[in-house]
């Protein structure tokens, strides 16, 4: 690609991502304040009920709730360009700070199952299809089926009950004991739960694809000019197939990435793991605003630049994709010359 044609191939990449922060800023901040709920009891608690109209004014303005919401909006957008994104109403401290202490346990969960997806359902994937259709192949795909279709706050729930309330053997919550933050066999004791969850609601929704790509694989017109050179099986499903498999995989984990963390945040909620997904919840149930539109910018910039990263790559693997629009550009224009 020239260098005059990539930069504005980026360019657009670059403009088109912050449109959409742009406007996912502008309906989260919109919806969060039209919702039903009372943000002072956030601030002030119980003594909220106890205010009279003249104190709950006061403290309306002081918040800065006491303004039109497109007011509220502008001073908003002017603070964030300068690295002020208010304070947590919940928590009575910069909302960086408050999300700085959980962020890091969100991205050691999300990442850490990731990884255990991303090479788990490739691992399985091949084998099942190297197994196609006999008796190993069908009991992991029956297997698979049912563990990715039961809900992740209810195996959870199971979970718990089993290795913590019966067992005994793990914790049911927590990141770490407490004193213990720097402990790595405490912290790896405390993921296990959470991250097994998280870990059986995607393996086989992944490795599923990865089968079904290879058996086409397989089926395809090379497959059999292959096996007429005399290649085995091994070597043409691992040196051929799997090869011509692995770039549409690598654009499938890319999507998969926002879709892991938002596995993540369920499983949080419900083991009480100290992260932002757990965050999140409680920022939405109390109506603490500025906590809410950081931590729903932060997700939405992630799961943005993951599909975007996924176009990207499916557009270097497949120039038929660029072939298809400049044809379309190019239709475009002699429609509209054929009009004028």
């Amino acid at each position: 690609m020239p260098k005059r044609n990539r930069l504005w191939y980026y360019g657009k990449k670059i403009l088109a991502f912050l449109f959409s922060v742009l406007v996912l800023a502008v309906v989260v901040f919109y919806v969060a304040r039209l919702a039903p709920g009372d943000p002072l009891v956030s601030y002030y608690g119980d003594r909220t009920e106890k205010m009279s109209p003249a104190e709950r004014e006061w403290a309306m303005e002081k918040l800065g709730l006491n303004e039109p919401i497109y007011v509220q909006y502008i001073k908003w957008i002017k603070n964030a360009v300068q690295g002020d994104f208010g304070i947590s109403f919940k928590y009575k401290q910069d909302v960086l700070e408050v999300i700085q202490g959980r962020i890091v346990n969100t991205l050691l969960l999300g990442g850490i199952g990731f990884l255990f997806i991303f090479a788990g359902s490739l691992l399985l994937g091949i084998f099942c299809a190297w197994q196609e259709e006999r008796w190993i192949d069908r009991i992991l795909c029956r297997i698979g089926t049912i563990s990715s279709c039961i809900p992740e706050f209810w195996l959870s729930l199971v979970l718990i009950l089993i290795f913590a309330v019966t067992l005994r053997v793990l914790p049911s919550s927590g990141a770490y004991s407490t004193g213990k933050a720097k402990d790595i066999g405490d912290r790896t004791i405390h993921l296990i739960l959470p991250l097994t969850v998280v870990i059986l609601e995607h393996l086989w929704y992944y490795a599923y694809m990865i089968r079904n790509k290879l058996l086409e694989e397989v089926r395809a017109e090379y497959v059999l000019l292959a096996k007429s050179k005399g290649l085995g099986k091994r070597d043409i499903l691992l040196k051929h197939c799997l090869r011509n498999v692995m770039p549409a995989y690598l654009s499938i984990m890319a999507i998969a990435v926002p879709h892991v963390l938002g596995g993540t945040f369920v499983v949080e909620s419900v083991f009480s793991y100290p992260g932002i997904g757990a965050l999140s919840y409680e920022s939405t149930r109390y109506h603490d605003y500025n906590l809410l539109m950081l931590l729903c910018i932060i997700s939405g910039i992630f799961v943005i630049f993951c599909n975007m990263l996924s176009q990207i790559i499916n557009e270097h693997i497949d120039p038929r994709i660029k072939a298809n629009e400049v044809t379309e550009m190019s239709e475009v224009k002699k429609y509209d010359g054929d009009i004028f």
